[in-house]
């Protein structure tokens, strides 16, 4: 096999794991890159059906294209569709856009990663719990409804890399965290020659990483390969510039590339262009410690 047909299958037999291990198993999708795979994936791995809900947690800052995008797969795909949301703090103005034309130092001036604490790490955590609203996507209509399904998610499928992030190089492909979701990076199992603990105390939340050992370049060569549909934000569109990683909308910013498709990215990457350059650069709310820190409360 290549490369790229050891991931697949590698990743194939992690879905199936945690399919038969966790009763109760959702997939987060965030509409970037790595997450898109993940879902294609899925499809794979239980041949086009994905017997388990996808989340987004929507926090009112994602570029329109991205939602639709979203949407768009979700019908086409007939995919159980959940979206989670702090509305209330949106509503109240509990965001880091929202305050910013308070003074430094007002106690009401959120910074980004207070904002992503409210509106991405806490809205996660009451939407696996079951505590916070789910909306859940009507097929047939294309509306967003309330989720009847109040029960706790206990196994969480993420599209993280251990390449994209420092935090990130830490995990396990099972990767526990106890009943405030919070993340122990001490308190995780060792994983040798494809051994993963599933066994795990009843009511404790995993999280699980098919996506561990893949790599930027992977990720774009496997697009390439299986003819994934994107967000066009990842290419340029004449301005010289592109999205690298997606996020929201206030806190994102784009490289400096005229890469505009996907065999462009695939010669960006080979030709080391981007060595020096952090793939979450553009992520402006991480900070030196910001995502590490969001994660081990609970963030993706």
């Amino acid at each position: 096999m290549t490369h790229l047909e050891q991931l697949e299958q590698q990743s194939v037999y992690i879905f199936r794991e945690a399919f038969r291990h966790f009763e109760r198993l959702c997939m987060l999708w965030s509409i970037g890159k790595d997450s898109t795979v993940l879902l294609w994936l899925a499809r794979k791995a239980f041949f086009g059906h994905i017997p388990f809900p996808l989340v987004h947690i929507d926090t009112s800052y994602k570029l329109p294209e991205m939602i639709s995008y979203r949407d768009r797969l979700a019908r086409e795909y007939r995919l159980t569709m959940i979206v989670g949301q702090d509305a209330e703090a949106i509503r109240q103005g509990r965001t880091f856009p929202a305050t910013q034309h308070l003074p430094d130092g007002h106690p009401d001036k959120l910074s980004r990663v207070d904002c992503c604490g409210i509106l991405k790490r806490d809205a996660l955590k009451a939407t696996l719990q079951g505590t916070g609203q789910r909306m859940r996507l009507n097929l047939d209509t294309g509306k967003y409804e309330p989720d009847t399904d109040r029960e706790p998610y206990t196994g969480v499928i993420v599209g993280a890399r251990a390449d994209e992030e420092g935090s990130r190089s830490k995990e396990r492909y099972f990767s526990p965290r106890d009943k405030n979701n919070a993340w122990d990076v001490g308190d995780q199992p060792p994983e040798f020659w494809n051994q993963f603990k599933t066994d795990f105390a009843p009511g404790t939340h995993v999280r699980v990483h098919p996506l561990l050992d893949w790599t930027e370049l992977n990720i774009w060569e496997y697009i390439k390969q299986e003819k994934i549909p994107t967000v066009s934000l990842y290419y340029d569109q004449g301005q010289g510039t592109r999205y690298r990683s997606l996020g929201c909308g206030p806190c994102q910013a784009p490289i400096q590339s005229t890469a505009k498709n996907v065999d462009d990215i695939i010669v960006e990457l080979k030709s080391g262009k981007l060595r020096n350059i952090a793939e979450r650069s553009g992520r402006l709310q991480d900070g030196k410690h910001g995502l590490e820190e969001l994660r081990r409360d609970g963030y993706m």
